[in-house]
């Protein structure tokens, strides 16, 4: 489904992706983890297509196709979703909206009618049960007001409507308590199918104890210097980013 290889990127004249090499297949979860300023959340703006990252080089292939040429919005209709560490604010446009418009962008990509607005109700209510997203959160503008739990289940919900192949959260348990973390963590999880694929970029363990990750990558200095299964993230909880950065810098990862 995406295969990365030697991608380097840089914004504002500075190298944060120093070659990275990935390949997820559908079906897969990959947790990608490191200490802050490695390149973690770089690595989704740039898969995203975000204009203030430069490629400076490497590769990125999407389902077969050349990811790099595509822009951001194309990248969305083929079926790439980024949610954010902090989702913005939009004043003004309602979610119902926002969503339905997002819907039918989609569709017209692919050359389909657009949905009534009967079927776009249906698919909106049908979907909110999946992260347990009120009614009236769902009525208001985009994330305003929203708490930090909220705009994060917002995140997953969009997630459900949209139904990408790939998913990206980029520290989606980032200010979550632990009741939010399950609900979030759940609707996660109830997405997952064998033709669709997520990368789950965080900090810590907890998040993985409810995503269950196929493969964890730890990125350090712009590279992934290990790979390793579920219990990878369980050894870095227990000996904490050091132990990767004197490896790392001494030459033996």
């Amino acid at each position: 489904m995406l295969k990365v290889k030697d991608l380097h990127a840089e914004i504002g004249g500075k190298e944060i992706l120093k070659g990275i090499n990935l390949e997820i297949n559908p079906g897969e979860v990959h947790a990608i983890m490191g200490p802050n300023g490695s390149g973690k959340s770089t690595l989704s703006m740039v898969l995203a297509g975000n204009p203030a990252y430069t490629v400076t080089g490497g590769e990125a292939e999407f389902c077969g196709k050349n990811l790099l040429d595509m822009e951001p919005e194309v990248r969305s209709h083929e079926g790439l979703f980024l949610g954010f560490q902090y989702p913005v604010e939009i004043p003004g446009v309602s979610m119902m909206n926002f969503m339905r418009a997002a819907v039918n962008a989609k569709r017209e990509y692919f050359g389909e009618t657009p949905m009534s607005a009967a079927a776009f109700l249906k698919l909106m209510r049908e979907k909110r049960e999946i992260v347990e997203l009120d009614n009236k959160l769902a009525s208001r503008s985009v994330n305003e007001g929203f708490s930090g739990g909220e705009k994060k289940r917002n995140e997953i919900f969009q997630m459900a409507v949209l139904e990408p192949k790939l998913s990206i959260l980029d520290e989606t348990d980032s200010g979550l308590d632990i009741d939010a973390l399950r609900i979030v963590a759940e609707g996660v999880n109830k997405l997952k199918t064998d033709n669709n694929a997520t990368i789950v970029i965080t900090h810590y363990q907890r998040l993985l104890d409810y995503i269950k990750p196929d493969f964890v990558h730890i990125l350090y200095k712009g590279r992934i210097v290990m790979t390793g299964g579920p219990g990878l993230a369980l050894e870095l909880e227990e000996r904490g980013y050091d132990w990767i950065k004197e490896q790392a810098d001494n030459g033996a990862i």
